[in-house]
């Protein structure tokens, strides 16, 4: 019975709970709440501040950086079809869930639009497999491609516990750790978080 209450619960609750279940094994609680904290390094309270601010820009359709990020996306998704304004049923094929993918933001923000932009650019031949099932069957009950991006991000940065003030997880503080060792590593860590997809 309470394998099944644990099921039921992580069924239920957000993405936090990988990043709770990593924290368990890697490091083990001294209390039922408690959680370890990690002392941060002001290199990594840096990489930590930039990536938080990354994090914290939501997607803005009337940002015309934004708007251009995502005809961007559809030049990736769709070469040689031009995108008449930045609402079509085609986002549908893309595994958005409507005509206008700027409301599927709202979990991952912008980043997360970055993220698939940064995965259609740098890996076109395996973006396109996997946008248009290249290998493998389509089926009715597949998850969407364009919003399990938006969830990838969503969940590594629940994960690896990005918004909290340092990390409580020793998977948050290795990460960090990795980061301050390489002065690109924050962009091209959340830029390739699409290569989990």
């Amino acid at each position: 019975m309470l394998m099944v209450m644990h099921a039921i619960d992580v069924g239920a609750g957000s993405a936090a709970w990988l990043g709770k279940g990593l924290s368990c094994v890697c490091a083990p609680s001294k209390g039922a709440d408690a959680r370890p904290s990690f002392d941060l390094t002001p290199l990594q309270e840096g990489c930590l501040l930039k990536l938080q601010s990354r994090i914290d820009v939501v997607y803005d359709s009337s940002n015309p950086d934004h708007q251009d990020a995502l005809r961007a996306l559809w030049n990736a998704a769709f070469p040689g079809e031009e995108l008449k304004g930045l609402v079509s049923e085609k986002w549908k094929e893309m595994g958005w869930q409507g005509k206008d993918p700027s409301s599927d933001f709202r979990g991952g923000g912008f980043i997360s639009l970055e993220n698939l932009l940064f995965f259609a650019r740098n890996f076109p031949i395996c973006f396109q497999d996997l946008l248009h099932k290249q290998e493998g069957d389509r089926v009715m009950w597949e998850y969407p491609f364009a919003v399990a991006g938006v969830n990838i991000t969503f969940m590594l940065i629940q994960m690896l516990d990005l918004e909290a003030v340092k990390p409580r997880s020793l998977v948050g503080a290795t990460f960090l750790k990795i980061l301050s060792g390489k002065h690109t590593a924050v962009n091209e860590f959340m830029q390739s978080s699409s290569l989990v997809y």
